[in-house]
Order: structure tokens, then C-alpha cells, then sequence
């Protein structure tokens, strides 16, 4: 059974970081793309970023290049979002996802999800 498990969320102030993590089990992470994506309150779930199996090659929505980082640690089978200069926007519910194939920005390309973590910034 395959399993996503996002820790790492919490509350902080406008400019800060926090680094998110996604544990998966019952897959092999190398085979698949891995991607973070958010709600917010009231809005559709979105994109943030991705990388690739081999891990050389990550994507960024624009509201978050420069300020983001994805990476993934194959033989942990973890993925990590580092969020740095948090502005309030960025309040969400964060999922980590796992696909195969398709585009790597589209959510119907992720086969696995996690439950999500909250992530809270205030001004």
C-alpha cells in the first residue's frame, strides 16, 4: 500500500522558513516525478513545484521560484520543500503527490497524494 505522509507544517512570521517533508513508502521514489501543490482557503488546489526520478532536473510555479526549493532523498524516500521569505499568501494546505507519466504540472498526472500539512504565515 502506497503512502505520502507530509510533515513539517505549522505557523510562522512573513519572511521566515520552514522545511516540509514527504515520506512515502510502498513505492520506489526514483521511478517517480514528485510534486508539492497547495490550497488555500476558498481557492482550487494549485501547483508549486516538482522534480524529476533522477532528482537533476526541478519546476516552480512563479509565485514561488527563488523562494522554493524541492529536492528528494531517494534512498530515504523523502521529498523536502524548503520555503524561505514565507509571505502570507503562502497559507495552505500542502500535499506532496507521486505520478508516472504526463504533465508534471497537471494534478491528473499524480497517481499517489498525501493528506496534507498546514502551513501558516502571519503578517
Amino acid at each position: 500500500q502506497v503512502q505520502l505522509v507530509e510533515s513539517g507544517g505549522g505557523l510562522v512570521q512573513a519572511g521566515g522558513s520552514q522545511r516540509l517533508s514527504c515520506a512515502a513508502s510502498g513505492l520506489t521514489l526514483s521511478s517517480y516525478f514528485m510534486g508539492w501543490f497547495r490550497q488555500a482557503p476558498g481557492k482550487e488546489r494549485e501547483f508549486v513545484a516538482t522534480i524529476l526520478g533522477s532528482g537533476g532536473v526541478t519546476l516552480y510555479a512563479d509565485s514561488v521560484k527563488g523562494r522554493f526549493t524541492i529536492s528528494r532523498d531517494n534512498a530515504k524516500n523523502t521529498v523536502y520543500l524548503q520555503m524561505n521569505s514565507l509571505k502570507p499568501d503562502d497559507t495552505a494546505v500542502y500535499y506532496c503527490a507521486a505520478g508516472r507519466s504526463g504533465y508534471y504540472r497537471g494534478q491528473k498526472s499524480y497517481n499517489y497524494w498525501g493528506q496534507g500539512t498546514q502551513v501558516t504565515v502571519s503578517s
